[in-house]
């Protein structure tokens, strides 16, 4: 990734806010990292990072530029001999003492039709995640994880008495409505993290005389950018189909005539 894409993905992940405030959600205590002067992405990465490690490494520069935190411990593996048990991914020291925090970022669309209450209809693009099933994941398994009889080491090492840590998380999200969908779906969540919609193929033709780009999966925390090639109706219905045909929902950028916007294309 050239310096100018990592930037951007930089600055749309500070951009991003928080997927609920405080503890409103399953007691999940949210972390709030406060902003600080300079935006520029000062760390290093891999050509080959995938999307979730490169947030790692943007709330690790953000934290390093944060006076109110001292990390002490970073996506520390935990073992049973060997087999890995799980993954702690960040130990710090804060102003108002230890911290394990767990980091979360995720692209979630709203369907009316699953679920049955507010929380169960929020799903990842291709239907294989949910946010229920984070939240259950992480409430029952990577925060329970500080207390395993082998993370105990870890905390010896450190000299943290694990009574005094409190856990956090920071979980942003990127949140899609279903086309021309209006009013108050919620109210649990951070109205703030809506940021586009999705639509089925079928819906495709209301938007014909637009402009469309896809890009790649690791570009999806940036904001749209006009200064691309884009597709026309007819290029773009040709590509998007091949991703659909793999039951796979791209995220997507439109040029509807000057106004630009995010939106994922279903196969379901």
């Amino acid at each position: 990734m050239d310096k100018e894409d990592l930037q951007r993905n930089f600055q749309g992940y500070l951009n991003t806010p928080v997927l609920w405030h405080g503890a409103d959600v399953y007691d999940l205590k949210q972390c709030v990292l406060k902003e600080y002067g300079s935006v520029l992405f000062t760390g290093k990465v891999s050509d080959n990072f995938r999307l979730g490690k490169l947030v790692e490494r943007f709330v690790g520069d953000q934290l390093i530029h944060n006076t109110s935190y001292d990390i002490l411990a970073e996506n520390v593996q935990i073992q049973d001999g060997k087999r890995t048990i799980g993954e702690l991914d960040a130990l710090l020291m804060s102003n108002a003492g230890p911290i394990h925090l767990e980091i979360i970022y995720k692209f979630y669309l709203y369907d009316p039709d699953d679920g049955n209450d507010e929380l169960s209809h929020w799903i990842g693009p291709n239907r294989k995640d949910s946010l229920l099933q984070k939240l259950d994941k992480l409430k029952n398994k990577q925060l329970p994880l500080l207390y395993h009889p082998k993370t105990q080491l870890l905390l010896k090492e450190l000299e943290l008495d694990i009574d005094e840590i409190k856990q956090q998380v920071l979980f942003k999200a990127q949140l899609f409505l279903p086309l021309n969908t209006h009013g108050d779906l919620f109210f649990a969540l951070n109205p703030k993290c809506v940021e586009g919609f999705y639509l089925k193929t079928e819906e495709l033709h209301k938007f014909k005389s637009a402009q469309f780009y896809i890009p790649k999966k690791i570009n999806w925390l940036m904001a749209v950018d006009d200064d691309i090639a884009w597709m026309n109706y007819d290029e773009f219905r040709t590509e998007v189909t091949d991703w659909l045909d793999k039951k796979m929902a791209p995220l997507c950028w439109l040029n509807n005539h000057g106004a630009l916007s995010k939106f994922f294309v279903v196969w379901w």
